[in-house]
This record gives structure tokens, C-alpha cells and sequence, in this order.
């Protein structure tokens, strides 16, 4: 009987707002594992006492960057660790869209202002700011060139935070065609979804928003799938992925580029999806006795 951790966050007082979790753990469960969800900065938990701990939901650690990395690293230590600790590292800095470009990837250009750069903000264009550090669009605004003053005060509160901004032409294929998540697990295609524009014009950097907006299934076209696997094929040296996540939007050619490529702790978005649960754990299961 393998032991599995799924690794997700402490909701404090709220609810836990992963909802493949319960499902992941009732349907490992029944396939004969004993599953539990641990957060990752328990300090209590033993990771040795598991075959496998795999990266769910971990969807605090953007705060604490640095912090999560050490854990993972430690962890990997004790236990297999899905996705590795290596990866962990490399995909929690967005800095990897430009080595994904470097080695041929068609991705969103990108240009990163670390704490003490010139802003030199795009003038003739929208653009998007945000953080090479983040989840669910946390401190990420949408900006036209008339409102450069905002965007140097959110430029201003994130390195004053230590974080490294990325500037990136808004992508305007998004208000037509949306984002499209397509989503691999032990190594093989697992489905894909849709979802609309998240940063709507005028909204603060520092409101709250909904990340995954208007999801819906998705088929994925052949380019797009071949896009998808060139950015998995130039993930430096080529580890073994238990699960992968490519977002994708279209470039000004109509031709699919990255946005950002999920290897820590992608949404799975099941319940759009509920025939994916079998495969899912079937993978799991056989990561948890290799």
C-alpha cells in the first residue's frame, strides 16, 4: 500500500479553495493507496514516512518563494518529490520564459526590472506588469500608456517588496480567444481547458481577482500541442515530469505562444474534466512505487 501526501496550503479560517483535492484523495484511496493532504509548511509532518509527496496546491508559496524552494529541496531529501526539486526552483522564477525563448520557444515577450532598474515602460502600447514571483494573478495589472504613473507606483511597491517585475506586451488575442491551459500528467496529454481575459482594464494591481474566468474543455490544436512540447522538451535537463500545465495565448501572427508553463502546482481543473481522475491517479500511483 504506497503513501501518498498530496501537498497543498493552509486555508487558515477559509475553506481550502482546491477542489480536486477531496476528489484526488477519494479516488487514491480507493485505488488501495493511503492519500493524505499535508501542507507544506507543516513542520510536524514526517515527509519520509511517504513514498511519494506530490506538489497540488501549494498556492501560498509565491509569497515566500525562497522559503518554499528550501522546503521542497529538504523534502526531496526525505522523500520523491513530484514535481523535482530542481524543477521546483527553476519554474517558481518566471526568468524561465527567457531561457524558453533562448532555446526557441515561442513565448510573450518579456523584459524583467529588478529592484533599482529604469522602469523604460512601454509608450506606444498596453502592456502588462507583474511579478516574476506569483500566483493567480497576485500583484499583476493591465496598463495602456496613459497610465504610466500608476504603473511606476506598481513598480515602485514590488521592488520595494524585493520582487523582480515583468513587463509584456498585452496580449490582445486574449479578449477574442481567450487563454488555453493544456495540461499533461506521467508524461502524456491529459486535457485542456479555455478561459477568458483575467486583467480587465483599470483593475489594481493589488485587487483580488478570478483567476481561471469563463473555463471551459478545450481541444487542442496541433499547433498548439506542438508549441506545448517544445516548452517541455527545453525544461532544463529534461527531468522526469509527473505533470505539466503549458498556457498558451496567440501571438499578433495568430501563431500560439507561452504565456507561463505550470510545473509546480498547476490547477487540474477536474470537474471540468472527470473522466481525467482515473489517469491521474493511475500515473500517481506508479510514481509512488517506481
Amino acid at each position: 500500500m504506497p503513501r501518498v501526501a498530496l501537498v497543498t496550503y493552509d486555508p487558515g479560517p477559509e475553506p481550502g479553495k482546491d477542489a480536486d483535492l477531496p476528489v484526488l484523495l477519494a479516488a487514491l484511496r480507493a485505488a488501495g493507496a493511503e492519500a493524505d493532504g499535508v501542507y507544506w509548511d507543516d513542520t510536524e509532518v514526517d515527509w519520509g514516512g511517504y513514498d511519494l509527496a506530490v506538489l497540488r496546491s501549494t498556492w501560498d508559496y509565491s509569497w515566500r518563494a525562497a522559503e518554499f524552494v528550501a522546503w521542497a529541496e529538504k523534502c526531496a531529501e526525505a522523500t520523491r518529490l513530484a514535481n523535482p526539486a530542481d524543477v521546483v526552483r527553476w519554474n517558481t522564477d518566471k526568468r524561465y520564459l527567457g531561457e524558453l525563448a533562448a532555446a526557441g520557444v515561442p513565448v510573450v515577450p518579456t523584459r524583467y526590472l529588478a529592484p533599482g532598474d529604469p522602469a523604460g515602460l512601454p509608450d506606444d502600447h498596453e502592456y502588462v506588469v507583474k511579478p516574476t514571483s506569483g500566483a493567480g494573478a497576485r500583484y499583476a495589472a493591465r496598463y495602456s500608456p496613459g497610465q504610466h504613473d500608476d504603473a511606476v507606483r506598481h513598480l515602485e511597491r514590488m521592488h520595494a517588496e524585493g520582487l523582480t517585475a515583468m513587463v509584456q506586451p498585452y496580449m490582445r488575442s486574449i479578449d477574442a480567444g481567450g487563454e488555453r491551459a493544456v495540461q499533461f500528467f506521467g508524461g502524456r496529454l491529459l486535457h485542456a481547458s479555455r478561459k477568458r481575459a483575467v486583467l480587465a482594464p483599470g483593475t489594481a494591481f493589488d485587487a483580488d481577482k478570478v483567476a481561471h474566468p469563463g473555463l471551459e474543455p478545450w481541444t487542442p490544436t496541433p499547433a498548439e500541442l506542438s508549441v506545448a512540447e517544445r516548452a517541455l522538451a527545453a525544461v532544463p535537463g529534461t527531468p522526469e515530469l509527473l505533470y505539466a500545465r503549458v498556457d498558451l495565448v496567440d501571438g499578433e501572427d495568430g501563431l500560439p505562444r507561452v504565456m507561463e508553463l505550470e510545473l509546480v502546482e498547476p490547477n487540474l481543473f477536474l470537474f471540468l474534466h472527470p473522466d481525467s481522475v482515473a489517469p491521474v491517479v493511475e500515473a500517481v500511483l506508479a510514481a509512488a512505487r517506481h
